[in-house]
């Protein structure tokens, strides 16, 4: 399994609407070396969801439930998207802030490439990240 961070703004799509939906289609990246990262995207892998603007935090985990596919509404087969359905969100949000302040994140791509729509993370970060946001470990 392996862990991802995805950014989202949450006027347009919020960590609350994936649970109210129950399920998405995680769409609209169109940077090459993001969509190198979703193509490595794999069903059962374990995602943050983090909310981007005025917010900058983490605000739950998700679940990849479909591998990366061309992106039906795309005319480039390059653009790929994968679904998600929410797992749970965090006790205590872990904001943008609070990563730069700790120097095991300082060449994380989240704090490194601001701009970076999708990322992965390292077990270890994902675990820590968990603990931040008041969270027990998910398997």
């Amino acid at each position: 399994m392996n862990y991802w961070l995805i950014k989202t703004e949450p006027n347009c799509y919020s960590f609350d609407d994936l649970v109210r939906e129950k399920r998405t289609r995680w769409d609209g990246v169109t940077n090459n070396w993001a969509l190198k990262f979703i193509r490595e995207v794999k069903k059962g892998d374990r995602v943050f969801v983090y909310h981007t603007g005025k917010d900058k935090h983490i605000a739950g985990t998700a679940e990849v439930v479909k591998a990366p596919y061309p992106d039906p509404e795309a005319d480039d087969d390059k653009i790929v998207v994968f679904d998600v359905k929410p797992l749970k969100p965090l006790k205590k949000p872990v904001t943008l802030a609070e990563i730069k302040k700790d120097k095991r994140f300082a060449d994380f791509e989240l704090v490194k490439f601001s701009r970076l729509a999708v990322m992965p993370v390292s077990p270890e970060r994902w675990d820590f990240l968990l603990t931040l946001g008041q969270s027990a470990p998910q398997s």
